[in-house]
């Protein structure tokens, strides 16, 4: 229960709570009911180092539990569901057995009624690399890095409606309120450079996807671990200059004021997270002053650089453009950066309803180039050993028509995959049935999917918790295990 503020002339009512637990116990029996809490919490191992310097300065960096792979993560969320098997998995039998109904497999699960028979891909495949590895004729860019790529051929998730799948994508749990996996990410190892946010997520200019901020969000942890959003179009991060008529000199000592009435603030009230947060998020907003400005100037990258990403063609211009600023931000110790592919709903996302051709032809022309570009620019800067890349959406695609031309959702066995930061290039884990319906060899979860993540970043799944609501929670919740035969 919080404290109630009144004004000192203002008698409390007799039966009015003046004041929180924790300030009762701070005040009883000379500050012995503190001692008491305290050696409870110590009993449960909360008072531990680990515990104590996330309160002093919950960005500071830590140390995983073993050595990492990977120092930090860009996630490229195609939102919306794309379609595996039209992309990277092709199905004999689906192109084979094209109008027929999908017999055999017991009732159909689709997000809409009356699906239609089974609809053959649209696209050639061609094997490419020393791993043979099949792409669609849609990504003959990203084609080229497939021996630096480990395939995850079924994955699986629990719903196939968008927000409760992005959630679990993101957070482990399909419900509202949870920690994402870059605020896990950041509560777990801090962050590298002080200057920067830790966790900054990047959208599409035409909307964010379903559910929004609540799909990057730090849910229970500290607000310090949420990520900072870059704007999709013009300038990324609003204010960041300073105002013409306000001095260093002058802005300094405000923030040094708010700081130091913030922190009296923290004393009386000890162990309030939120406003450590408040104090860290304004100095860390002064710092990018200087270090922010110059991140997002790419006047510097040659045109070389920029034709790589795709910033020279119109329909991938945007997306190159992100991801050259992804480059950037692991270069200079951001941890964790998550891309969106794909706004808005339907057409606008990779949620290929209305016309499986029309959509998958617009998206994978936006992100192809851009895409094999940040895997050619890591590689050649010796980042992309210590850099993971992931690729996914929240689903995928059914292999039966919907209206003729679309494709319903598909949450029984899609196609994600990652690369670099210890991965093994070239792998491929997990199969569908024989048209792509549903995981039918190695069936790998959500929970698998962020088990692996953290591994390769040095950290224990079962060990990653925070205590909330009286129990213990991690972001694999009480399932996950390591992906193994894709790790290097």
């Amino acid at each position: 229960m919080p404290t109630r503020i009144l004004h000192p002339s203002v008698a409390p009512h007799p039966l009015e709570v003046t004041a929180s637990r924790r300030e009762f116990l701070k005040r009883a029996g000379a500050g012995f009911g503190m001692l008491g809490l305290a050696g409870l919490l110590d009993s449960e191992g909360c008072l531990a180092e680990a515990v104590e310097s996330r309160l002093l300065d919950p960005l500071a960096p830590r140390p995983g539990h073993f050595p990492a792979k990977a120092k930090s993560v860009i996630w490229l969320f195609m939102y919306g569901g794309p379609s595996g098997f039209d992309l990277f998995d092709p199905k004999p039998e689906l192109q084979k057995n094209d109008g027929k109904a999908l017999e055999g497999k017991g009732k159909i699960e689709t997000f809409n009624p009356n699906p239609g028979p089974l609809m053959k891909s649209p696209y050639e495949f061609r094997q490419h690399g020393q791993s043979g590895a099949w792409v669609s004729e849609k990504f003959p860019a990203l084609a080229g890095c497939v021996d630096d790529i480990a395939f995850l051929k079924a994955v699986t998730c629990e719903s196939n409606n968008h927000a409760p799948a992005l959630f679990q994508l993101n957070t482990g749990m399909t419900r509202v309120g949870f920690p994402s996996v870059g605020s896990w990410t950041m509560y777990g190892l801090g962050s590298e450079n002080r200057d920067l946010p830790g966790f900054v997520v990047m959208y599409d200019p035409r909307g964010g996807p379903i559910g929004g901020p609540q799909n990057w969000g730090s849910g229970f942890l500290p607000s310090s671990y949420q990520a900072t959003p870059f704007r999709p179009t013009g300038t990324p991060i609003l204010n960041l200059r300073r105002p013409a008529d306000l001095t260093e000199e002058t802005q300094r000592a405000q923030l040094d004021l708010i700081a130091e009435l913030n922190r009296g603030h923290l004393e009386e009230h000890p162990g309030e997270p939120d406003l450590q947060a408040r104090i860290e998020s304004y100095e860390l907003a002064y710092r990018m002053q200087v270090e922010a400005p110059e991140l997002v100037d790419l006047s510097g990258e040659s045109d070389e650089t920029k034709r790589l990403y795709g910033m020279d063609r119109e329909v991938s211009s945007y997306f190159g453009t992100q991801l050259l600023l992804a480059r950037r931000m692991v270069e200079r110790g951001v941890r964790f950066v998550q891309v969106y592919s794909g706004g808005g709903h339907q057409q606008d996302s990779w949620d290929a309803h209305f016309g499986l051709k029309v959509n998958h032809d617009l998206h994978c022309a936006e992100t192809d180039v851009p895409m094999a570009g940040l895997l050619t620019d890591l590689k050649r800067r010796g980042l992309l050993e210590s850099t993971l890349v992931v690729w996914g959406g929240e689903f995928g695609r059914m292999p039966m028509s919907q209206g003729g031309v679309g494709r319903d959702h598909n949450q029984l066995g899609f196609v994600m995959w990652m690369a670099g930061g210890g991965t093994k290039g070239g792998a491929s884990y997990g199969e569908t049935d024989e048209v792509g319906y549903r995981a039918a060899v190695d069936p790998t979860s959500v929970h698998d999917v962020h088990a692996t993540i953290l591994h390769l970043l040095g950290i224990d799944h079962t060990r990653l918790t925070y205590r909330h609501n009286g129990r213990q929670f991690r972001l694999t919740d009480v399932a996950g295990n390591v992906i193994h035969k894709v790790i290097a």
